[in-house]
């Protein structure tokens, strides 16, 4: 928990540290070894990352618990949206529709009647 909490520490102070769009491209990815892991979503950033090396270096030391780092990681991990899931669409043959619509017909319960019509109703018909 405590790795956690100064990873994040770390993160919010070199975002602070960077102009522009920069910092929002920037993410801790862990520590270890004396060296911080940063990473961008492009090589792009990761180049004009590179130029910062020394400034950030010098300012992470100024936060306590980072005095040790000597530096640091550079990988490009590019973040990719989550991909909905596909939705798979559920077919009923009229012939079970048609089985559906007799048993619902035998049923006393009429709030089980109803549901069985409902279902019923969502089967394939042909014109």
């Amino acid at each position: 928990m405590r790795t956690a909490r100064l990873i994040e520490q770390a993160q919010e102070h070199l975002r602070n540290q960077l102009s522009g769009e920069l910092g929002e491209h920037l993410f801790v990815g862990g520590f270890e070894n004396g060296r911080l892991t940063l990473i961008t979503d492009s090589a792009a950033w990761l180049t004009r990352l590179r130029y910062e090396q020394p400034r950030l270096l010098k300012r992470l030391h100024e936060l306590q618990g980072f005095e040790a780092v000597t530096g640091f990681d550079l990988k490009v991990r590019p973040v990719r949206p989550p991909k909905a899931p596909l939705r798979q669409t559920r077919q009923l043959p009229a012939s079970a529709a048609d089985e559906i619509s007799s048993c619902a017909e035998e049923v006393d319960n009429p709030r089980l009647r109803q549901a069985l019509e409902r279902l019923a109703s969502h089967a394939e018909r042909k014109p």
